[in-house]
């Protein structure tokens, strides 16, 4: 639920969307990575005997969650539905690094590197979306996106990066993330789910890139208020986001790092 895997996922898009913008963006992030951290610990720590078993049932609902995110998210007018069923998406392609955790270790570091990178990412895609809205409720539907890349060109460039790393296209660090999501289940033999997050994938850029078209194929109008925090936020995320598509081996080597001292201390202290 706290995921927001299908199908306990219905409450995702409502809430994204009733609450305030920025506390939509820290419920993407910090509900959905606490979650996970929970999730890992339960499984990997607490209940290692039953791996066979829950990894078969991780499987099957990563496959769902990445389905149905998906493809909701295509028929989404509002940015904040349409990053709510993004956000149930991405749960998708983190479900399948924890599942492949159980046959390849790497698949818990393949996991803190995408939770890592969808973090910065998402973050700034919702700052964003602050921006762009005029005020509480409005400006918040896509067509409110139209021509912004000619009236806040720098802006557009940023979100436009976002949603190419949201879709997985390279240099970002959501295609890096992907990469090695991918790569963990592979070699643990979860060859048909991996097929499922490619295709999975290649339908996501449908959605994202209608984001990316509707800024430079239209003209617009419309003020935004771009406070000094707000800029900070959206430059410190884009940035971050480039880094760890053209570094990633150097964090996905701290995220490994991390998982080895972890399964050291637990060793220590069994």
């Amino acid at each position: 639920f706290k995921i927001a895997a299908v199908p306990f996922h219905m409450w995702t898009p409502d809430v994204y969307e009733g609450a305030p913008t920025v506390v939509t963006a820290f419920m993407s992030v910090g509900a959905k990575v606490g979650g996970f951290a929970a999730l890992l610990r339960i499984l990997i720590i607490a209940l290692p005997a039953l791996g066979e078993a829950w990894a078969a049932a991780i499987s099957v609902l990563a496959a769902l969650t990445l389905i149905v995110g998906n493809l909701l998210a295509i028929v989404q007018p509002n940015i904040k539905r349409m990053l709510g069923y993004s956000s149930i998406a991405h749960a998708g392609y983190i479900l399948i690094a924890v599942a492949a955790s159980f046959e390849n270790p790497d698949g818990i570091s393949a996991a803190l590197f995408y939770m890592f990178a969808y973090t910065f990412t998402n973050l700034g895609a919702f700052a964003v979306a602050v921006a762009v809205e005029r005020k509480e409720g409005e400006g918040v539907m896509l067509d409110d996106y139209k021509g912004l890349a000619r009236r806040y060109p720098w802006i557009a460039i940023c979100m436009a990066f976002f949603m190419l790393s949201l879709a997985g296209v390279p240099p970002t660090g959501g295609f890096a993330a992907k990469f090695y999501v991918f790569s963990s289940a592979v070699q643990a033999g979860l060859v048909w789910l991996t097929l499922i997050g490619i295709i999975t994938s290649v339908i996501s850029a449908f959605y994202y890139l209608r984001v990316v078209f509707l800024m430079y194929m239209y003209e617009g109008e419309g003020q935004m208020i771009l406070k000094p925090a707000l800029i900070s936020a959206i430059v410190i995320t884009a940035v971050a986001t480039l880094l760890l598509g053209i570094l990633p081996g150097t964090w996905f080597d701290l995220a490994r790092q991390a998982v080895l001292q972890s399964a050291q201390a637990l060793a220590a202290g069994g």
